[in-house]
């Protein structure tokens, strides 16, 4: 507990209800929070009430303060202005920072007699410059399809000084070069071709063809069919391009979408700008995950387009931050224009929006060796069942049996989205005289989670899941319901797997209603080969089961081999190939009868 609580309360006590900012410092007098306030004193005063409910993080940074300051603001929205400012400034160690672990690339057009367009990582060279954008991959496609479609050489050669030397290298002869080498396109006519491409980069396909369009009606009026063959020839290798890179024919004029995916204590969230209809560039930013149910969206947006000049007029969201009426009032002011924030419900812009979910997807993967597929599937999956995180480590329970005979369970676990196979247990029913699936399933979920509560047990069984799933329905999670309550673990998230009559995975069922996972496909697909694996599993372990019984009563009709016998065998050999394979020597030793019951067995076993 921080010893400085009763000071910091009776400051608060007397602080104003007006808004601001507040600042916390630690004890050498270091700033590590800054916050903004509707009301300073209910906001502050949250922090070091008696008995407070905080979030790890919350509380780790409560521990540290020493003391605070505080700024008066008129309104909130100024206030909002001011955080904004002072995190930029100061950086501290509790706030969300945006930190992106890239640099800057930009699209140089050097500064040559003949010029070439390249992608580069700094402004070092003399030339004109693009950019910046954040994307790398964004900005060498760009400078490849602009080469391509424009022809202009890549080769190592300097111009005009190699004109006329050597022949044309390959790209000329696959008409992926203009051939300049040949020195048969002057200064002018090279020039023109070079503003063709910076317009292509910067307007994408529209504007270049159009004034294409028109230089190629004036040579054909001139005459000059040469030409207007290269131009018409060039407009349709633009308009290829287009039709082929969707980031060029991107269906929006001028917008940012920006899409988030979670993954456990991680949240990544990407912004594709569209700029003139298509992919202009895009930023991937990572950050941990906030323990306070802070807005993460809202505290991103704000600090991206804080001092930002370049604001489309439209931003699209998967959903409206807290502050969104002030970060609209706030991007208005910078951009100089009206900025519509937007979540879209269907249409274009929702596939978009998927579009950038899937790339902060994808970004999650990879810092979390993982596939964007899985982090979606886990992601979704929490947010339908109300989680407060994606489920890392999910458990799954089937019962097996042949009427009364053969009854057990099988105990599958998913871990990241993925089976961790090692961690699987199988269960033998054995307080119940008949079949009661209800009943196996409370004995089974009773002796699993009792390891959890006395700590013993390997690393598996003592382990608390993030999600307990059952195969089967709301009268499956009502029985389990009470199992969890008297051990103390209500906290565990439970649900049933619900099938259709053909036996595939329709819903999920609470106590009280089912959630339809059908229009998530990678949440449905997760829950579906989970389902698959748990009655896979616990169907081989009953047929096993039943098995090695039709085996043990095959061996009790032996003369001398009784139930005890029989099942020192069954352990011993576990299989009827093992058993088969043992001579009549090691059965005898191992049933501990003589050579003549022995033999007898023997045969017994070969005609199984």
């Amino acid at each position: 507990m921080n010893p400085r609580l009763p000071y910091l309360r009776n400051k608060t006590s007397r602080l104003t209800q007006s808004p601001g900012v507040y600042i916390m410092r630690n004890k050498d007098s270091g700033i590590i929070y800054i916050g903004k306030a509707k009301n300073l004193h209910n906001r502050v005063s949250s922090y070091f009430r008696e008995n407070p409910d905080h979030t790890p993080k919350v509380a780790a940074m409560v521990s540290n303060v020493y003391d605070y300051d505080f700024i008066v603001t008129d309104s909130e929205y100024e206030a909002l202005l001011l955080e904004c400012s002072l995190i930029k400034q100061h950086k501290p160690k509790y706030n969300i920072l945006l930190k992106d672990d890239k640099g800057y690339h930009y699209i140089r057009i050097s500064d040559e007699e003949y010029p070439r367009i390249t992608n580069e990582k700094n402004t070092k060279q003399p030339g004109r410059y693009l950019g910046p954008y954040t994307s790398g991959f964004i900005t060498k496609e760009a400078v490849n399809e602009v080469n391509r479609v424009f022809m202009l050489p890549t080769c190592h050669r300097k111009f005009p000084q190699d004109f006329g030397k050597g022949r044309p290298c390959l790209n000329y002869h696959i008409k992926n070069c203009m051939g300049l080498c040949r020195g048969k396109i002057s200064r002018e006519e090279y020039t023109g071709i070079i503003d063709q491409a910076e317009e292509f980069i910067k307007t994408g396909s529209a504007g270049s063809v159009e004034r294409m369009e028109a230089e190629m009606n004036a040579a054909a009026e001139e005459l000059d069919f040469e030409k207007a063959a290269v131009l018409r020839d060039r407009i349709a290798a633009v308009k290829k391009a287009a039709e082929k890179q969707k980031i060029i024919n991107s269906g929006v004029d001028s917008a940012d979408v920006i899409g988030s995916a979670e993954y456990y204590n991680g949240v990544y969230i990407s912004v594709l700008m569209y700029r003139e209809n298509r992919l202009f560039d895009k930023a991937v930013f990572g950050f941990d995950k906030p323990e306070d149910g802070e807005d993460i969206l809202g505290s991103f947006m704000l600090q991206f387009y804080y001092s930002r000049s370049d604001i489309p007029r439209n931003v699209i969201i998967d959903h409206m931050p807290e502050d969104g009426e002030l970060l609209g009032e706030l991007m208005e002011q910078q951009a100089g224009h009206k900025v519509q924030l937007h979540v879209p419900q269907r249409g274009r812009q929702l596939e978009l929006l998927r579009l950038a979910v899937n790339n902060s997807a994808e970004y999650a993967a990879l810092k979390n060796d993982r596939t964007g597929r899985e982090v979606i599937a886990l992601e979704q999956l929490g947010k339908s069942l109300g989680l407060s995180a994606p489920p890392k480590y999910i458990e799954a329970y089937d019962i097996s049996n042949l009427s009364s005979e053969s009854m057990v369970a099988g105990m599958v676990v998913f871990e990241d989205g993925r089976p961790l196979k090692r961690a699987y247990k199988r269960f033998t029913i054995k307080e119940q005289d008949q079949q009661n699936d209800y009943g196996s399933m409370q004995e089974v979920l009773r002796r699993r989670l009792m390891h959890i509560v006395t700590g013993e047990g390997d690393q598996f069984f003592t382990r608390k899941p993030d999600l307990i799933l059952l195969d089967g329905g709301r009268g499956h999670v009502h029985a389990i319901e009470p199992v969890l309550k008297e051990l103390g673990l209500e906290d565990i998230p439970l649900y049933g797997m619900v099938k259709d009559n053909k036996h595939r995975t329709r819903a999920i069922a609470t106590g009280g209603r089912e959630i339809q996972l059908s229009r998530m496909k990678a949440a449905f697909d997760l829950v579906t080969r989970i389902q698959d694996e748990v009655h896979r599993y616990s169907v081989s372990f009953m047929h096993s089961r039943h098995k090695k019984k039709t085996y043990s009563s095959e061996l009790l009709n032996v003369r001398g081999i009784g139930e005890k016998k029989a099942a020192k065998l069954m352990i011993k050999y576990k299989t009827i190939a093992n058993l088969k394979a043992a001579s009549p020597q090691e059965l005898a030793v191992t049933a501990g009868v003589g050579a003549d019951i022995a033999m007898e067995l023997w045969r017994t076993i070969q005609e199984m």
